[in-house]
Order: structure tokens, then sequence, then C-alpha cells
């Protein structure tokens, strides 16, 4: 295999020119000897937290105690961090959280980390470690727990969605009936996590390229039940785009300002989500489509044509600019109308007329119909 290259990046050079026994560990090298991507590039090390901390405090590398309690420090090179973290053993857990105990043992470090394409480490030189059969589960498309996987489950719950996330990512093969089994036992133990641990894995489940095995998988089981009951229409995940707020609010049955507010949502995805919901099917005429995009942001139409299943929609969305009608406040006094409510309700009625019309009307045409209104004997009145 060639040596991936992130194997010859200079800011993680110097770290491990501090640090000769440190290995990557975990997706770094589970992606890297997938041919994807590599992002965040986390390292393990021998050696203890505090020898960590001397080591690389004597080089130019600065160091942050970001973990120390599980034997993290984050090593930080021309602003990019790197996690390093000193191989740990459980000593305790309680399906949420773990004491833990530090260790020189490679092997044993890996037997407690989730699934076998999770727990192998890599050199400087680009040797491989794998201690638990990672590389042919990843070549096969085989997302299976480390040793048994209820075990794993009872460990941390959270391993029930991270199954499914990683299933929707590298599965190609269906998990065998002890580790189903397992999943749908630890059911329960879900309640027992905080909703932003649950919303971050699901975040990543529907970021997936396409999720809908692992989302189908996991309605079956009774998973995605227990965790998100207010997004039941599993079936309408399928061929939409790898957004997912957009997938959510698909897969709506409740009122969408209540699941985002339980699921403890940004701002930003909290307010995309109720306007998913709220925006107008978009069809019809292009003036019925200018008018939309007239009163509503073109993002949210497009979205919504996605909810819709109507690309052709979409199509022409996308190739409209947005009307934007050419009268202000200043045309309507220039006539010699006093500033006030008037004006305001003379610009609503020109508007309206040229909404009506697919707002094609340009200024001048928008301003002759300004003074025929204008002229009407009685302005509040309805016209």
């Amino acid at each position: 295999m060639t040596p991936p290259d992130f194997l010859t990046d200079r800011a993680l050079a110097k770290v491990w020119d501090a640090l000769p026994n440190a290995r990557v560990v975990g997706g770094a090298v589970r992606d890297a000897l997938a041919g994807r991507p590599v992002a965040d590039i986390d390292l393990a090390t021998p050696d203890a937290p505090e020898a960590v901390i001397e080591t690389l405090g004597r080089t130019d590398v600065k160091v942050v105690p970001t973990g120390l309690t599980h034997g993290t420090v984050t090593a930080v090179v021309d602003g990019r961090g790197f996690e390093v973290t000193t191989l740990r053993r459980d000593i305790e857990t309680d399906g949420r959280h773990a004491v833990v105990a530090f260790t020189a043992d490679w092997r044993q470090d890996a037997s407690r980390r989730d699934f076998t394409i999770n727990a192998m480490s890599m050199a400087r030189d680009g040797s491989v470690f794998d201690y638990f059969e990672g590389i042919p589960d990843l070549t096969a498309g085989r997302v299976r727990f480390v040793g048994d996987p209820a075990t794993r489950i009872a460990e941390d719950y959270l391993r029930v969605l991270r199954f499914f996330r990683f299933f929707s990512r590298f599965g190609r093969v269906p998990p065998d009936p002890l580790t189903l089994g397992a999943l749908q036992a630890g059911i329960p133990g879900l309640a027992r996590l905080s909703i932003e641990r649950v919303w971050n894995e699901l975040r990543r489940i529907l970021a997936a390229p396409d999720p809908s095995e692992a989302v189908g998988l996991m309605d079956r089981l009774g998973i995605w039940a227990a965790v998100v009951p207010e997004a039941s229409a599993v079936s309408r995940l399928a061929g939409l785009p790898p957004d997912p707020i957009l997938r959510l609010a698909a897969m709506l049955t409740a009122d969408p300002l209540a699941l985002a507010t339980r699921l403890k949502l940004s701002n930003e995805d909290r307010d995309r989500l109720v306007r998913l919901v709220a925006t107008p099917h978009a069809a019809g005429s292009d003036a019925a489509l200018r008018r939309l995009l007239a009163d509503h942001e073109p993002a949210d139409l497009i979205d919504r044509t996605w909810l819709d299943r109507d690309a052709d929609v979409r199509r022409r969305l996308s190739a409209m600019s947005r009307p934007v009608f050419p009268l202000e406040g200043r045309h309507v006094v220039a006539l010699g109308i006093p500033a006030g409510p008037a004006v305001g309700a003379l610009l609503r009625d020109v508007r309206q007329w040229w909404l009506a019309g697919g707002c094609s009307a340009d200024r001048a045409a928008c301003l002759t119909k300004l003074a025929q209104i204008a002229h009407l004997p009685k302005m509040g009145g309805k016209r």
C-alpha cells in the first residue's frame, strides 16, 4: 500500500519528532486505508500525559491540556491541533462515561474501542497495527464491534447510534444476528444520553451520501422511533441530497419547532427547519414562480422542491433571478403625497398589481400605475 499523504504533513512531523513512540489512531487510519480524505489526525502514545506535556514543552509546539482526566492533550502547530492521548484501559463504565487507567499496551487500548475499523493504528513509517481484523472488515464493508457487541454497547449506549453512522458510510454487509440483537437491546439505554450527543450522531447519519439503508434498518429495529418519533416518514429520505436538516424536514410528521426545541438545534438549524415546512409548494407558470421568489428566499423555495420531488421546478427556479419591486417610498412622496400611512398603502397597492402581472413590470410602468392610483378620490379606501 502506498503510504497515505498525511504522513508527510509538516505540522504532524513536528509532533512526531517530539513523540516518536506515538501512532496515528482512529478515523485518520480508517479513512486513509479506505482511500477517503483524512480530516482530523489524532495520535495515541504509551507515554504518560505529564511526560507528553513536558516533552512537547521543550519544543515550539504549543500544548493545551484539553482532557487530562482521560489522558488527552492537544498539540498545536501552525494553528492546527492534534489530539494526543495516552493509551488507556477501562476501569469502570456506566453506559455514558468511563473511568480509565493509563497503560503502555497498544492492544489493550485498541480493545476498548467501538468498531474494528476504528481500532487500528499507524506508525510514522506507514506500518498499520490491526489487532482485530479491521482491514478485512473495511475491505468487505463490514461494521463490526470489537469483541462482544452487547458488552461494547453497555459501556456507552451512544455506540448504538455510532454503529449506524459508520454503517451509513462503510457498510455493505448486513450486520449479523448477534449485532442486531445487541443494538435492539440497547434501545432503553439511549434515554440516558444527552440530547446533544444524540443529535450529533443523527446529524452525521443524515449527512451520509445515502443513509437510506441505515435509517431503514434503524426504523425496523425500533431505534429511529426511540430517538426521533417526530420524523417517522423514513421512506421520504431516499433521493435527497446529503443535507441533514433538509432530510429531517422530509421525514417530519410533527411540529418542526417542537422537534427543533427538543433536539436543541442551533438557532440557524431551527429556523431553517421551520421555514422548510412553512415555505409554500412551488409550482405553476414562470410568472407564478416569480411571485413566490419575490416573497420568499430563493434557497428556501429550491429546498422545498426537494421535499416536493419536483426537479423541473427546481431547474426553473435555479435559472431565475429574484425579482425586486422597483418602487420605494420616495417615489410616492415625489408625487406630492405627504409622508405617512398613505405612502405605504399606495406602495402595497402597486406591488399587488406588480405581483399579479408576474413581477415583470419595470419602474416606468409601476410609476404610471402609481400615478393612476394616487389620483383616485379615496386614497385610504378600497382601490
